[in-house]
């Protein structure tokens, strides 16, 4: 159940357009479900009625304490037709919000990362790493610095696109120009800058104030490549009273992990990338051939190919990451219209057994309302409960097992569209759950 992501070529559209009463941004935008949300404003699945592919519209407050979307959509356009970043389709004002438009693309690593038991291997952190330090190049090419690297900001391509497995990165609310793109000179180095970015991922210079540049960009991926391969970081999980205290003890930490005992345990070239790019002068040009060649040395020693195939790739028996949310996606699917087309002996529990770890399960008694109020979250907010709403439009008074009965592995809650996920780690044991079809006999459960 996946859909094709195609590169539009229209050219982007600028301006303030009618309100979204219509459910229409930028005229032809059509604005779909609720796909996430965070600090700035809300993210929204939406379809250009043009070619009727898919893309993302953000919309944030217009009277936001700091907005941010307008230097993004500056930013798209100076890395217009830059590989690895999504096309802006539309910027503009809606009403009480300003509204970007731009390319929908799959999910971000640090889903990914989830799906694979929070563990990549070093194959993949190495395939990965080489392409993120070619978006950042071509970032500081365009004399921009980036300024909040993290693996949320990194996503895969929509599945079953050419691009299914490029790794974009996108939210370029933070970046700046750290040299004028005309003249070339470089900002002047200045400290007792306040904190910008996520403190698990910053650099060390940024948590003692000083201004960012190229170095700081490159030391946050290499905190990003060590989390990818520890399956955390030392300075994870400190406790503080305030927030300010807890940066502090984050910068504290880092400065006295040495960088051998970071990447302790893992090839050489891990440490050495650490050491270079700490060692940077704040205008020095990166040798990013430098910092690739060390990924693709590491691979040739291993024995590794380069041929592509990311852990998320080998889920469900080779079927990929979103072969195990789409079988759970379209199993929920069959199990409510099942469920509300069979007649109920009121007041019964149903059982299952599950394809995933072989258990029987059966559901909590008495059966409790099938209603979106009783749905997690996860689930209501997806296409998934989209389409149970809709089916239960008819017939408002159906009663069932609980999701959570027709997936004892915990794929079932998280059914969800492949490339949407809006609760963090909801990890499910086995994420290509799908209990065992059964005859319509053999569920006691429907709609008095």
């Amino acid at each position: 159940m996946t859909t094709p992501h195609v590169i539009a070529s229209s050219s982007v559209h600028h301006g303030s357009q009618s309100g979204t009463s219509n459910g229409v941004v930028g005229t032809h935008f059509r604005v779909g479900k609720k796909i996430g949300e965070g600090s700035f404003g809300v993210v929204f699945e939406g379809t250009n009625m043009l070619n009727n592919q898919p893309v993302a519209i953000k919309f944030e407050p217009r009277k936001s304490e700091a907005p941010q979307l307008r230097d993004e959509y500056r930013s798209y356009r100076t890395l217009n037709g830059t590989p690895g970043v999504p096309q802006v389709h539309y910027f503009g004002q809606e009403g009480l919000h300003n509204v970007l438009v731009i390319d929908l693309l799959g999910p971000n690593l640090e889903d990914l990362f989830d799906m694979c038991g929070r563990k990549f291997s070093i194959k993949t952190v190495c395939m990965a790493a080489k392409q993120m330090v070619t978006r950042v190049q071509a970032i500081h090419e365009k004399s921009l610095i980036y300024r909040d690297i993290k693996p949320d900001n990194f996503l895969i391509g929509v599945p079953g696109s050419r691009n299914a497995n490029t790794i974009h990165i996108i939210d370029f609310g933070m970046a700046k120009h750290y040299r004028d793109p005309k003249t070339k000179i470089h900002i002047p180095y200045r400290e007792r800058k306040s904190l910008s970015g996520t403190a698990r991922y910053m650099s060390i210079n940024t948590h003692l104030g000083r201004e960012q540049s190229r170095r700081d960009d490159l030391e946050s991926l290499g905190h990003v490549f060590m989390y990818f391969l520890r399956g955390g970081l030392p300075w994870q999980g400190l406790r503080a009273a305030t927030n300010k205290q807890k940066y502090e003890k984050i910068g504290e930490k880092k400065q006295s992990t040495h960088i051998d005992e970071l990447c302790e345990g893992f090839p050489e070239e891990f440490a050495i990338y650490m050491n270079y790019v700490r060692k940077l002068g704040f205008e020095e040009t990166p040798d990013y051939d430098f910092l690739r060649d060390l990924f693709s040395k590491v691979l040739k020693t291993l024995g590794e190919p380069e041929d592509g195939v990311f852990d998320w790739m080998l889920l469900n028996g080779g079927k990929g990451w979103e072969a195990g949310h789409v079988s759970s996606y379209e199993c929920f699917l069959s199990e409510i219209t099942l469920i509300l087309n069979t007649p109920v002996a009121f007041g019964y529990s149903c059982t299952g057994t599950c394809k995933c770890c072989g258990t029987t399960h059966t559901s909590p008694r008495p059966r409790a309302p099938l209603t979106p109020s009783r749905w997690p979250s996860s689930f209501t907010t997806s296409l998934a409960g989209w389409h149970a709403n809709t089916l239960l439009a008819s017939r408002p008074r159906a009663y069932a097992c609980p999701p959570q009965a027709l997936a004892p592995c915990g794929g079932g809650p998280a059914a969800r569209i492949p490339w949407q996920f809006t609760q963090r780690r909801q990890r499910a044991a086995s994420p290509a759950c799908k209990p065992a079809r059964q005859p319509a006999a053999n569920y006691p459960h429907g709609a008095r």
